[in-house]
Formats: structure tokens, sequence, C-alpha cells
């Protein structure tokens, strides 16, 4: 690595590192440790706009939220697992992340409150310029700073944290209850009572519509109303056998043997649904008619137009979702809506749902990179351009790595794999004398967007965000693609460069 900036009138340095990680969600918290354990003489930074650690955990605070993956591979491979609850409640995935920063003593390379809005790229000294803005608890800049470095990871995520996706809806301004967007949930929110109409069918509204019927503060009724359905399984919160394993074995090589099982039991239903997709739909649609009330009309709200895995299947654990189906207390309706109006929503079909409240788990806004600014020799860079290679780097962009983990299976178990990678590319250039990595694809190579699923929020994104291409340029969903790709050789002269800069070509000759 690079280990030198100069410093400028325009933007003094501030702060000087070899490796920066952005964000300090699931992947940021991730990646520090595998970066700080193999490089512990190096300095390393965790820059989080945010006042928490967390990221997505701590964000969204919306009833019932929750893993739609098992903790045993959601987790950190260095890190078991321990709760009895495989499905975890986000309040529990929080304090696995504490636990993580305490554990490997994390807190002091963590920046809270430290908002990346550019970062610029000097190709004559292979160094980074970060202009970074410190702000308050209520986000707004209180100073700035510039900090260089030579290598940037970006654990950013995938969607903008400020923003939810919410459709036009005619008749918006005419509803009298309250309309709230399950990413920005008002903290202590009173539903009690109320009649709540989801609008949505994917994860979150399987996971709102159990949730908000629970306890004493339950709503009255919950209506999902969806326009499309989508596959929902029921699935154990607690894994007996990976209970037994840690009995049997102990908290890691229980573990460690639990997430092996999970990792390859998930590859080949994937699998088996993809390779037979009729088959698939007829065991999804036995399992929903036995655990739905005789007579639901089935193929009306649980018969996606798509196959399995064209988009990923949701969970209900234990059954949840079903079981308030079951009781009367939620229902299910598919079509679509003409209007808001003042006491709830008017369909297509004619008829009007009541609502007191309207709760639009509507979807994401996809961003990349945490929308920070890229340049790239007094350049800006149209990441929309740029090509995904082995999944992390990007072609236009130096030195930069970032965590896109899985959208099909657990996101984690890809962002270790990506982390390692990049350990071993770093420490092959730090043996060599380099200290700038760039890769290129072949301009004939055909690309399309890095998420190629068919939910809403990929679509909507597929003009906004990097492009794939074939072999090492392929956005990967396959962890054993994955496994053989990222921890195959690691030089590709077709695609990777290696290179010195002048400066530190002069150091070496002075040496």
């Amino acid at each position: 690595m690079s280990t030198s900036a100069p410093s400028t009138d325009k933007h003094p340095i501030t702060e000087e590192y070899d490796l920066v990680v952005i964000g300090a969600g699931i992947s940021g918290i991730g990646a520090v440790q595998y970066f700080r354990e193999a490089f512990p003489n190096r300095r390393i930074i965790v820059l989080e706009g945010r006042s928490n650690i967390g990221g997505t955990w701590d964000l969204f605070r919306y009833p019932g939220i929750r893993s739609d993956s098992d903790l045993h591979t959601f987790g950190y491979e260095f890190k078991p697992w321990e709760d009895r609850s495989a499905i975890a409640d986000a309040p529990l995935i929080r304090n696995y992340l504490r636990d993580t920063v305490d554990e490997f003593d994390l807190t002091g390379l963590i920046a809270l409150r430290h908002r990346v809005a550019r970062a610029s790229w000097s190709s004559t000294d292979a160094r980074w310029t970060l202009h970074v803005e410190v702000v308050d608890a209520d986000g707004a800049v209180v100073a700035t700073k510039c900090i260089s470095t030579n290598w940037i990871f970006a654990g950013t995520g995938y969607y903008r944290y400020d923003e939810g996706f919410t459709p036009h809806f005619d008749g918006r301004e005419d509803f009298a209850g309250d309309i709230i967007h399950p990413q920005h949930w008002p903290e202590d929110y009173d539903y009690s009572g109320k009649k709540v109409v989801v609008i949505g069918s994917g994860a979150t509204a399987i996971t709102l519509v159990p949730a908000m019927l629970n306890g004493p503060g339950a709503a009255a009724h919950v209506t999902m109303l969806q326009r499309t359905p989508t596959y929902v399984l029921p699935f154990p919160r607690v894994d007996t056998l990976a209970l037994k394993l840690t009995k049997v074995f102990g908290v890691r090589r229980g573990y460690a043997l639990t997430r092996f099982k999970n990792v390859w039991m998930d590859r080949g239903i994937v699998k088996g649904l993809r390779t037979f997709p009729r088959a698939g739909r007829r065991l999804i649609r036995s399992v929903n008619k036995k655990a739905l009330p005789a007579g639901y009309d089935v193929d009306t709200h649980f018969n996606p137009p798509y196959d399995p895995w064209d988009q990923r299947l949701c969970m209900a654990p234990d059954g949840d979702f079903f079981d308030v189906l079951g009781t009367g207390a939620a229902s299910v309706v598919t079509d679509r809506i003409v209007r808001f109006t003042e006491t709830g929503i008017l369909l297509e079909s004619g008829e009007h749902l009541d609502a007191d409240v309207i709760v639009t788990a509507t979807g994401l806004v996809m961003r990349m990179l945490g929308g920070i600014d890229i340049v790239v020799d007094d350049e800006p860079v149209d990441i929309t351009k740029s090509v995904v290679y082995r999944g992390t780097l990007l072609s236009g962009v130096p030195n930069l790595a970032m965590a896109v983990g899985y959208t099909t299976s657990s996101w984690t178990l890809k962002i270790g794999m990506l982390c390692r990678y990049v350990v071993g590319l770093v420490k092959h250039m730090d043996e060599h004398g380099y200290d700038t990595a760039r890769v290129e694809p072949d301009p004939a190579m055909a690309l399309r967007p890095i998420m190629d699923l068919s939910s809403g929020y990929a679509l909507r994104a597929r003009a906004t965000i990097p492009k794939q291409g074939e072999g090492p340029w392929k956005m990967s969903m396959s962890y054993p693609e994955d496994a053989k790709r990222l921890r195959g050789p690691l030089l590709d002269a077709a695609n990777l460069k290696l290179s010195s800069s002048a400066v530190r070509a002069s150091e070496v000759a002075h040496v």
C-alpha cells in the first residue's frame, strides 16, 4: 500500500490511512475485522455517517423487523451465532453486531457521524482523498475533514437510507389517517385497535402483518394489499439440528457445522427450484394449502406469475403469517389501486378497503456506493458505466472494492469471501511493490445490470447501477461458483492490471 499523501492548501489532509472502510453495518463491521487481522500494523478506519453502528438493523424500526435468512449463514464465520432463534429479530442482530465490535476490540476503529461526500483518486501518488462531513445527531454538518487512503472498501449497502420507494397514489392527500413507509417508522407509533392496510407483498409486508397483530397493542385487523402475489413458505424459527450439533460439538464447531449444512441445503433448494420450476410451484402450493384454512383461495393470492427464485422467496417463521390469516385477524387482497379515499383505498374491482393506517411496504430506492461522488484523476466517474470484477472491483475505479452480498441467500456469505479476496490482492501488491490495482473489461463484452432480478426495486434501478458481464465479470449469486472464483488464482493478466505510482517508484528508487 502507498503510505503517504501530500497536503495542499486547497484540501489539506487531516488524517492518513492505508485502508478506509465506509459503513459500519453488517458488511463494514465484518470487513474491518478481516482487514485488521490480516494487516495488524496498517492504519485502518471505518467511517459511518449515522450515529450508531448496525446499518439496516439500526435504521429499520418497523414492527417485527427480522432477518429473512438464518443467522448461522447471515452471521460472521469468525463469530458464532449463539441465540436459540435462527431467524432473528433486529434487536438480537444489533446485539450480535455490538458484541462483535466489543469482542474484537473494534470500537476505536469506528468513527461515527462521519459521512463521506466525495472520493477523489490521484494516480500520481495512488491515494484517495475522501471529503468527509462530520455531522451532528440530526445530520447537520458541523465540520469537514479530508482523509487520505490507498484503498477503499465500500460497505455502504445497496439502497438509500434517507428515502424509501413510494409510488404515486391518486388521492393520497385525501386520506384522513396516517401513511407510513416502513423505512421511516415513527418511534412508539400506536396502531392498537386500528384497521391497517399494508401495501406490498415482499418480505417487509410478510413480516409486518403478523407483527402488527401480536401483543396488547395489536391492530384490530391488517389487510395485505398486493398487486402481484409472492411465494411464501413457513420456516422454523429454531434450528433444532443446530442446537444438537452445538450440544455435541461445542459452540464454535457446532456453528461451523450448522453453517456448512445450511449453505449447501440452501443451494440445493435454490438449484432444485430453478431446475424444476413446475415441480417447485406444485410443492409450494401444496405447503401453502396445508398452512391455510380449508377453501382459502390459494390460486389467487399465492400464485405468482413468475417461477420460484426469479424473485426471492419470503419466509414466515413458524408459519406466523399463515396463522393470522387462519384466525381471520388478517386478510390478503389481490387487486389494483384506483385511488386513496378519505377512509381507505378504492380498488379496480370496486371494493373499498377501510383503513385508519396505510403502510406503504413498496420497496427500496437502490443506490450503490452510498451516493458518494467518485472522481478519478479529476474526472467524475459514472458508475453505471463501470463493470464489476469478481463481484467487488469496479472498472474505471482503482483501489476500491465494494460489498455486494447475495440477494437470493444470506447476504453476508459473500462478504466474507470478498474480504479474503481483497486481503490476498493487497498482500500480493505489497510483496511486489505495487500500489495500484485496475480492472479493464473487454469493450466488446455484452453487459447487463449487476442485480438481474425481476423484483420491483431491481427493475427500477437497472439504469442506475453498475454492470456485469461474463466470466470473472459475472455478478454471481452462487456460493459454490464464488468460492471457486474468489479462492482461485489471484492473478489475471487479461483483466487485472497492477502497477506502481510515480511516487511509489520514486520511493523505491531512493531506498
